[in-house]
Order: structure tokens, then sequence, then C-alpha cells
């Protein structure tokens, strides 16, 4: 509850902060620049060498990933029946799939389901969402960003490559197993912390309650896919096949989680939707108050 508290508290100082005359308007592609080059990739730096693989634990290891099929499949299908412009579908295949499963998940998952459920929800949180924020994120949003030429197949693979969170995915694995010097590990650390703050500052600075129509669909479909269809889906998965338990529980619970701030940023800085992007981020969180101990419940 003290996560929810800190992100509503972050998303207030933006929305109060764009009331400031003194605040230019352009206030929030600057933090989310910061977090794109500086930020994430310290994330990545902190996290990805620590990865442990093993056959252990796999059904938090596998889940995310069946479960990014199923919604980026969903997506790509309401998009052509409902007519989404392509900056919009670029911008849902990035926010949906990823949910907020460690800044809102760990503590989430500790406090509901104890100490002992907290390896099942790091394995869903490094294996999956992690991994897939620093790869497939990456994909999407250089084959969305809208761009003025006609994207080729070399230029898709340079703007992945150049990415910087793909670089300090690359530099992770490359350290894994190895301790970085103290003063790297504190500097790395520090940048990493200030991600969720300075994100949520911008998404507070750019999140409206107002949306035009167009938006209005894609919003809806977005949230009610997020919080209600991902742990629907992860239920009937594993429930159909006989699997039980707490490993199955936190899946579930995980895929429940409003849609990742850093994934969110990442479509932003790919100038994909911004304001239906924040709505869902914001409102996303909001709505996770209530439906996140309503899964909880279901659970037990």
């Amino acid at each position: 509850m003290d996560n929810f508290l800190l992100i509503l508290a972050y998303l207030c100082i933006g929305v109060m902060l764009r009331r400031l005359p003194a605040m230019p308007q352009n206030s929030g592609i600057a933090l989310n620049m910061y977090v794109l080059y500086v930020a994430l990739p310290a994330l990545i730096l902190k996290n990805v060498p620590q990865l442990q693989f093993s056959a252990a634990l796999l059904i938090p290891a596998v889940t995310p990933w069946l479960l990014l099929l199923a919604v980026v499949a969903t997506v790509l299908l309401l998009s052509k029946v409902l007519h989404w412009p392509r900056e919009v579908t670029g911008a849902l295949l990035i926010v949906l799939p990823l949910g907020n499963t460690s800044f809102l998940g760990f503590p989430m998952t500790e406090a509901l389901f104890g100490s002992d459920a907290m390896p099942y929800a790091v394995v869903y949180d490094q294996l999956g969402s992690f991994i897939a924020l620093a790869s497939y994120v990456t994909v999407i949003a250089a084959l969305y960003s809208p761009t003025a030429a006609k994207p080729t197949v070399k230029g898709i693979i340079v703007k992945i490559i150049t990415f910087p969170s793909f670089i300090a995915l690359a530099l992770g694995l490359l350290l894994r197993g190895t301790e970085y010097p103290p003063f790297a590990t504190q500097l790395i650390d520090n940048l990493a912390a200030t991600l969720v703050p300075v994100v949520m500052v911008a998404v507070g600075f750019a999140l409206t309650i107002k949306f035009s129509k167009s938006e209005i669909s894609p919003l809806i479909c977005a949230l009610l896919i997020k919080l209600a269809l991902m742990p629907a889906l992860v239920a009937a998965l594993w429930f159909s096949v006989g699997q039980r338990g707490t490993a199955v529980d936190v899946s579930i619970f995980q895929a429940a989680m409003p849609p990742m701030i850093s994934a969110g940023a990442i479509a932003i800085m790919a100038g994909l939707a911004p304001r239906l992007v924040s709505g869902i981020i914001g409102i996303g969180i909001l709505l996770g108050l209530v439906s996140l101990p309503v899964v909880f419940w279901l659970l037990h």
C-alpha cells in the first residue's frame, strides 16, 4: 500500500507542476528523455547481471511470455476490427503486455501472500517482465515509432541496437556473474531509484481526463485487458491443466498489475499516443487500488 501511495503522490506532483506558469510545456518530454537515456538503462544494468536462469519455478517464468503472445494477438485483432490508428496500436502493444510487477508487485505479493511467495514474484518479474521490457518493447518501439520515411529492415535493426535499453541489456548480459566497482554500484543504484518518481511526475504532468472520441475505445479496451482479461487468461490457462498452488496464484496476481511505468515511458518517447498512454498508466494505477484486492480475494 505504501508503494501505491508513493506513486499517487508522484502523480499528484506532476499534475500540480503542470499548473505552474513557470513550467515549460515540454517538461514531460524532458523528464521522459532522462528516464529513457539514464534511469531505465541504469535499472537494467542493476538487475540483468543478477538474473539466475534455472529450470525451477517454471510457471511464473513461462506465464508472462505466454500472456504476451495472447495480448499481442488481442490488440492486433481489436486494432483491425475497431480501426485504431497505427500509433495507438503500437502504444497498446507496448503498454499492455507488461505490468508493474516489481515496484508494486513485490511489496503487494509479500504483504498479501507472505514472504514464501516472493521467489515466484521475482521470477515472474525478472525472467518475464524485465527481459521483455529490454527486448520486446525495444523492437515494438522501433517498428511503430512514427517516421517520415517507410522503415526499412536495416533502419529497424539500427534503431533496436542503438536503443538505450537494448544496449544496457547487452552490457548486463555480458557482465553477468561479475561485480561492479563500489562507486559504479552506488551510481547505478541511485540512478535506477529515480526511475519511478521521475516517470510518474512526467505521467502526472501529461495526465488528463479529457480524451478525444477516437481515444475512448482504446482506453476502455486497454484497461479491461490489463486489469481483468490478463489475470483471467492466466487463471484459465493453469487451472485448465490442473495446476494450483502459490506459484499459480502469484502468477495470476502479477498478471493483474497495472501497466508498467517504464514501458509507458518508452511508448511516450517513441511518439506513440502519449496522452492515451499517460491516461492508461494513471487511470490504471487508480483502478488497481480496487482491482488488485478483488483478484486476491477471488484467489482465496
